[in-house]
């Protein structure tokens, strides 16, 4: 089984992606624990000297000025992640959750939380043991990081709250008993350390960035299988067009689609097109394709920088730094710079969806479609009888509508919190969550035009496509077969979005 080393630099969303999904083993390497020893050394010799340093021998938040003694700082730190667990709504997903601790693991592992080795340890033990914290999804304003939330995960290590193990639900206590791991006892600064950070922002964020990822090379076959059915129109994907307007996603999804298409028999020249039907072009949905996908490309580009900086980055506070002698307060728990990509990916994908839905909308009108049967009802079928995929586009445009409202930003927003102390707030995880509720739905619509356009092909004859869409249309039709009479189409439609999601279709080229 491929391992996974943290040692707070060189973690990609790769690796989060093969522990959260595929459970690859969690292991820190040497350099880490001396690392790790050393600060929590560090910190003990402040504690000693008497400095007064924020978290751990003071109040949080608005409360800081209140000074705490070395007698009650353990129990600080407990009070402050039993009082802090208040998140409310639906557990997150164990993928999700799997990937919030590999990250909170990975911070600590940077060497400047001041944590004993025996916190990173356990923490990585319950992830590679299958001890999974029960986290409600809502609490977090992004601000001081996934305070909620982050706590939520840190009651199973010292034996409370809830968790999933091997399946079932339970107290934490059991779970930590039956998985055979001990719980621990906070001591100075590692409750404020674990629970102080974007580590669930950005979480989600890397897993939606991966999956955003499989979707764009995904669109863009079914936008080239989309411009087959429509005898579409190759002009617009011309090199010289895309080499006079220097954007490397447009670029990009340019030539994606002239490698989908090469071949192809249903495509035509401008010329010809004027030829046939008067007209040298396609409508945008068409025509325009490598510059809408190709922004939505660079827009991911963008959301991956900014994720892969912020899952190798100390994100607690306050943050020690041995080697030159300081303990500083700071806001690096700040989640703005995940929540701007967020959103900035979050509307993104609503494009996606948007110019999808309007390409199968396209495809089912008799009026739109050159030729195909109104909504591609089955073959030999009496006019009205069968409604074919006429309510796939209804479901499909549900979900681009639902996108436009959801693509609202929520990184301009913020309410103060503790008492006006923590007076701006990132909303970050609001924005990786919503991010992510649109990825799935526009994987939902996506799914939709690759069952039409592939049930046009039908009319139009799949030894006719070029030759990067017949394999796709061959992996499509392994899974779905044609529609020869009306049926449910949920089941077609969630195996389609299961193979999106998983990136099967993506592979058919290295793009």
């Amino acid at each position: 089984m491929h391992k996974v080393q943290i040692d707070g630099e060189t973690l990609k969303i790769e690796d989060v992606v093969k522990v959260a999904y595929n459970k690859a083993e969690v292991v820190i390497p040497e350099k880490v624990k001396v690392r790790v020893k050393a600060c929590r050394e560090f910190l003990e010799k402040l504690l000693e000297k008497g400095e007064v340093i924020y978290g751990v021998n003071t109040g949080f938040g608005a409360l800081s000025d209140a000074k705490i003694s070395n007698k009650e700082l353990k129990q600080l730190q407990t009070n402050l992640i039993r009082s802090h667990a208040a998140g409310v709504g639906r557990p997150l997903s164990t993928e999700v959750v799997r990937a919030t601790m590999l990250l909170r693991a990975n911070t600590l592992a940077k060497g400047y939380s001041g944590v004993r080795l025996e916190i990173l340890e356990t923490l990585v033990e319950i992830l590679n043991r299958g001890v999974h914290p029960i986290i409600p999804a809502k609490g977090s304003v992004g601000a001081s990081g996934d305070l909620a939330p982050l706590s939520h995960m840190v009651l199973v290590l010292m034996g409370e709250g809830e968790a999933e193990y091997k399946g079932e639900i339970m107290s934490g206590k059991e779970a930590m008993e039956k998985a055979g791991i001990k719980p621990i006892r906070l001591e100075a600064k590692e409750g404020i350390a674990l629970n102080n950070g974007t580590q669930l922002m950005a979480a989600i964020a890397a897993l939606t960035v991966h999956r955003a990822e499989n979707l764009i090379k995904t669109a863009e076959i079914a936008a080239a299988l989309s411009m087959e059915a429509l005898l579409g129109v190759s002009d617009a994907l011309d090199e010289k067009i895309h080499n006079v307007r220097s954007h490397k996603g447009q670029a990009t999804t340019a030539k994606n689609m002239r490698w989908l298409i090469s071949g192809s028999k249903l495509i035509q020249t401008g010329r010809e097109a004027v030829a046939k039907i008067g007209r040298p072009h396609d409508p945008y949905s068409l025509r325009c394709t490598p510059q809408v996908l190709g922004a939505v490309r660079d827009a991911i580009s963008y959301a991956r920088k900014v994720v892969e900086v912020e899952i190798n980055s100390a994100t607690d506070n306050p943050l020690i730094f041995p080697e030159t002698g300081v303990c500083l307060s700071g806001g690096n728990f700040h989640g703005q710079p995940i929540a701007l990509a967020m959103d900035t990916l979050g509307l993104a994908l609503t494009m996606v969806g948007n110019i999808s839905e309007r390409r199968i909308f396209r495809l089912l009108d008799e009026k739109l479609n050159n030729g195909l049967p109104a909504f591609l009802t089955p073959p030999q079928t009496i006019r009205g009888l069968s409604s074919g995929l006429m309510t796939a586009q209804y479901t499909a445009a549900a979900l681009a509508s639902e996108n436009k409202v959801l693509a609202h930003p929520a990184c301009v927003d913020s309410i103060p919190t503790s008492a006006n102390f923590e007076d701006f707030v990132s909303m970050g995880t609001t924005a990786a969550q919503k991010a992510m509720c649109i990825l799935e739905n526009t994987e939902y619509i996506v799914a939709i035009e690759l069952l039409c356009a592939a049930q046009a092909i039908e009319y139009r004859g799949a030894e006719k496509l070029g030759k990067g869409t017949k394999k796709a249309y061959k992996k499509i039709r392994e899974i779905v077969p044609p529609l020869k009479e009306d049926k449910p189409l949920n089941p077609a439609i969630e195996k389609l979005k299961t193979i999106i999601k998983g990136g099967t279709l993506a592979k058919i080229f290295n793009i």
